[in-house]
């Protein structure tokens, strides 16, 4: 046995075995959450990762209900703000996990730079929204496969949960190449269902295909652009980040990545041109195309048939379309479920190494796998199994309202935790130049993002309080008394979206805090060597430029 930094034990073997040997390609300073990991990521496998973590049901199947609640303008600008928000972020991510590539990514720069509890609370909470995020998943998956089998069938929909839980933990228990390789396949079926819908879309909206031309007489229509004004906006916003929920895994990945310095910041970077690309692009062509008063678009059901990209394939009169969506969807689903999986184990190995989880959590096996992390995970999957009693559909609702509100709170945590960094980083007399690399718009992009993520947030907290439902009384007829509970429930389910987390992080942060004792680190005292990723002149050599530039330029899109 031996002890680190943190004075946790690392036990097994073979896990001191495999320290020596990475220490000895990359440096002196490895973290003992990194023990046992394996890079075997590649860059395509993490650029397709960050992808398919964010390319899923928030585009396929809920993106339309931004057009009927805010209209064709409204939804493309909050699609285009949350974008903005979120690509000063991902470059804050970018900057700090190239140079430590740990697995608990931007949830373990909090103990380094300013606070130890929060690290604690930023772990605990990213590990919670992922929980969270698989049973969303997994009650998404019942309600695709409904749409086959029909809601009548004698089939039970819970099986559908049960086989992808089994599948996901052969996936993951193969170890981290199966699953970018995974990963990496089923993110082209996406794209390139994106991009065939991209060209349908401009057709359709030309008129060259379907029969009718729309150019932008949908944006004059009643209640367009801007449906519902300012308050139409902000409807829209939770499920907007829940879309875009997933892009900031490239610092969870960066960990078992071959080459961080290398690979990080052309994830980061190639990410963002398609992520903006494939979400504003398709949101626009939607808005062009259907209505926003079209009954379709809001798809209470969940369903592939009133999916929005399905009523523009079925206006350019293509057959099947409905089933070929419906499958995309449901590959689209395993995909997230695979990322969920993932990054929750991750996330519970960095609480163990960290100490703040039981340390046999941090057990990794011969292939890198976090195995009692895996079983964990996968015990909280079988969340999913309530929608055989509630409907999935309303487990769906509920875990949105909470995931989208804690991806607001993360990523403007890491636009905190980054700013903290860079003013450690110059306390200690260190050049920005020797970062390997550096975010483009610092300070003023990280100014304009946090900007918007406040806003953002508090837009959140005021729509969830206002317009409480008013009781009828008890001699009221029975579909106004069906009328109030719905927005009741509904009410009640805005106001755990919008305060849960936060009440839930301050806990955890003050407890933690009162518990151990922690201070705020001087900025001289910051820790940036521990974990610190060192190439090895094999290393070097692929980061250099190969091959012809038209080829280089070429990559950086394709």
């Amino acid at each position: 046995m031996s002890k680190y930094e943190d004075g946790h034990d690392i036990f097994e073997k073979y896990e001191l075995d495999q320290m020596e040997d990475l220490l000895g390609h990359h440096g002196t300073h490895m973290a003992a959450e990194q023990v046992g990991l394996k890079r075997d990521l590649r860059l395509r496998h993490m650029i397709m990762i960050a992808i398919s973590g964010t390319i899923g049901t928030g585009l396929f199947l809920t993106s339309g209900a931004t057009i009927a609640t805010a209209g064709p303008g409204g939804a493309l600008l909050a699609y285009a703000l949350i974008g903005l928000w979120l690509v000063f972020v991902c470059q804050a991510i970018g900057e700090i996990a190239t140079l430590l590539p740990l697995p608990g990514a931007f949830n373990a720069w909090g103990g380094r730079v300013f606070d130890e509890a929060l690290s604690f609370q930023m772990t605990w909470m990213y590990f919670i929204y992922w929980a969270l995020t698989i049973p969303a998943e997994l009650s998404a998956s019942a309600v695709i496969i409904e749409f086959w089998i029909g809601k009548d069938s004698a089939f039970p929909v819970w099986v559908v949960p049960v086989i992808i839980i089994i599948l996901m933990v052969f996936i993951n228990m193969a170890g981290v190449r199966t699953y970018g390789e995974l990963e990496y396949w089923f993110s082209i079926l996406k794209i390139l269902t994106i991009i065939f819908f991209i060209i349908c879309g401009i057709l359709v909206d030309a008129g060259a295909i379907g029969g009718t031309t729309y150019g932008v007489s949908n944006w004059r229509i009643d209640g367009a652009p801007f449906k519902g004004g300012v308050m139409g906006f902000i409807t829209t916003l939770v499920s907007v980040g829940y879309a875009y929920g997933g892009s900031e895994m490239t610092g969870v990945t960066a960990a078992e990545s071959r080459n961080p310095h290398k690979h990080v910041p052309k994830a980061v970077n190639t990410v963002l041109i398609r992520i903006a690309f494939f979400y504003i692009t398709s949101i626009f062509l939607l808005g062009l195309i259907v209505a926003n008063n079209d009954p379709l678009l809001i798809n209470s059901t969940g369903s592939a048939a009133n999916a929005p990209f399905t009523i523009v394939f079925v206006k350019a009169g293509l057959k099947g379309a409905a089933n070929y969506m419906n499958a995309v969807v449901f590959t689209s689903v395993f995909s997230a479920i695979n990322s969920d999986y993932y990054v929750a184990t991750r996330m519970l190995l960095s609480l163990s190494r960290n100490g703040w989880a039981h340390k046999s959590i941090g057990y990794t096996n011969s292939r890198g796998v976090p195995v009692v992390a895996l079983g964990i995970v996968t015990a909280c999957s079988c969340l999913s199994l309530i929608t055989i009693f509630i409907g999935s559909g309303v487990v769906f609702q509920w875990f949105v309202s909470i995931i989208g509100s804690i991806i607001f709170q993360t990523w403007i945590l890491i636009l905190f935790l980054h700013f903290r960094f860079r003013y450690c980083w110059k306390a200690q007399g260190r050049a920005v130049s020797e970062l390997p690399y550096v975010s483009w718009g610092y300070p003023y992009g990280n100014i304009l993002a946090t900007f918007i993520g406040c806003c953002c947030i508090i837009a959140t907290w005021y729509l969830s309080i206002i317009n409480p439902p008013r009781y009828p009384g008890a001699g009221a007829p029975e579909d106004v008394m069906a009328a109030y509970r719905n927005a009741r429930d509904k009410y009640a389910q805005g106001l755990l979206g919008a305060w849960f987390p936060w009440i839930l992080s301050a806990i955890l942060f003050f407890t933690y805090k009162f518990v151990r004792g922690t201070k705020l680190i001087k900025a001289e005292d910051a820790n940036f060597d521990t974990g610190r990723f060192i190439p090895s002149e094999s290393d070097k050599e692929d980061m250099k430029p190969h091959g012809p530039t038209w080829k280089r330029v070429l990559k950086m899109f394709v």
